[in-house]
């Protein structure tokens, strides 16, 4: 004899009620950190990869000003140790069709943001949007990476 095992909780469309409930409290505590303000922190020292569209150089290189401005003149101790040990390099070869920009952060400055739009918007918050737009514009694409120092051949 065949048993059928019907649940307690009953027909197959209150489980996959009960199923679409768990999914989508699981997924609320992600949606919420989708929600937060972005930041970009380093754990150790760091790399930034920038991949700038040819035609849009003298844009990322003018928003880099403005960045560089920013570090110098704020008024928070970390913006100037973050000044101190962020330097941006521009490779002479050619990357895909692209300009390639490095940021290389060594040391980091522990829980600083590196966000370089939060950090204008300290010093220019009435012209971000245009220092934003003309950012992203420049950008084919981006990587970052979190460098851990694993050996000193220095020393």
């Amino acid at each position: 004899m065949v048993r059928s095992f019907t649940p307690a909780i009953g027909s197959r469309s209150r489980w996959m009620a009960l199923g679409l409930m768990v999914a989508v409290w699981a997924a609320a505590p992600s949606r919420a950190a989708a929600q937060a303000p972005q930041t970009q922190t380093f754990s150790g020292s760091g790399m930034v990869l920038n991949f700038v569209k040819p035609d849009k150089t003298a844009d990322f290189e003018a928003v880099m000003g403005k960045l560089k401005e920013a570090l110098q003149k704020s008024e928070k101790p970390e913006r100037k140790q973050q000044a101190a040990s962020w330097k941006l390099f521009k490779s002479p070869d050619p990357a895909g069709g692209n300009t390639l920009y490095v940021f290389i952060v060594d040391p980091a400055v522990a829980d600083a943001d590196y966000t370089v739009t939060n950090i204008l918007n300290e010093a220019f918050p009435n012209d971000v949007q245009a220092l934003y737009k003309q950012y992203v514009d420049s950008l084919a694409n981006r990587n970052i990476i979190n460098l851990a120092l694993i050996n000193d051949f220095g020393k």
